[in-house]
């Protein structure tokens, strides 16, 4: 390769670092520095206990992710991989969460935090973003021999559920009206993540990667198809069973 996998390691642990600075944004105010925030806790956190037990998780998923990344910039090949297992478990832990919590939210008389659309239409959102979710975690399981397949995987995985921090940065342009149809800004900044990923490709492999490009398009397809799926009579039927409505 005319690159040096020095650079590719420093590149992936940066980008991973940039898609943690998202998070740590999005959920300083009502997790990561809650104490320094009272107020804005009690207007538009969660009350359950279980959301912090949550975003615990969450939160672990990034930092083993960085810890992953950081593991083969220091070429510990050997580390990565016993680490695996944890990465994986953690995985299965953010989707059963990250669906238990969904639905905790939905079954609020209140619905979702800060959200007025109806429980039932709103919950495709965060089940349909976890499925991604599931889908790329699982691929990047099974291809976990081929460490170009492997890690994109893992990074199209975490971007899945970026969104979800995007929408509560403290910035009042992700609230405004999106010129898309059917993206919001949030989504836009989550997809605009993408860009760096296709940028390192185009710059070291002279193309797109597979995985950057089929998977992109799928993150960039199921934006508008989940808001279609949401106001769809199946889904409602089955959101309101979920939720017991």
């Amino acid at each position: 390769m005319a690159y040096s996998r020095v650079a590719e390691r420093r590149f992936y642990l940066l980008f991973i670092l940039l898609i943690f600075g998202a998070v740590l944004l999005g959920f300083s105010r009502t997790f990561f520095l809650r104490a320094w925030f009272p107020e804005w806790v009690e207007l538009h956190a969660p009350k359950e206990p279980f959301f912090l037990l949550h975003g615990t998780i969450v939160a672990a998923w990034f930092v083993v992710l960085i810890a992953q990344s950081s593991l083969i910039t220091a070429g510990r090949v050997d580390l990565h991989r016993r680490l695996g297992t944890l990465s994986m478990g953690l995985a299965a832990a953010v989707l059963v969460f990250g669906v238990a919590a969904a639905v905790i939210a939905a079954r609020r008389p209140t619905g979702f935090v800060d959200v007025s659309t109806p429980p039932q239409v709103f919950l495709a959102i965060p089940l349909l973003g976890l499925l991604q979710y599931a889908v790329f975690v699982t691929l990047a399981y099974l291809k976990r021999g081929n460490a170009q397949t492997h890690k994109r995987l893992m990074l199209l995985a975490s971007l899945s559920i970026l969104s979800a921090a995007i929408i509560r940065w403290p910035v009042e342009l992700i609230y405004a009206p999106s010129p898309m149809p059917g993206f919001g800004y949030y989504d836009l900044v989550a997809l605009g993540y993408l860009l760096p990923l296709a940028g390192w490709d185009l710059t070291t492999l002279k193309r797109i990667h597979p995985v950057t490009l089929y998977g992109g398009l799928l993150l960039i397809a199921m934006v508008p198809l989940i808001g279609l799926i949401s106001q769809s009579n199946a889904w409602l039927a089955f959101a309101s069973w979920v939720i017991g409505a």
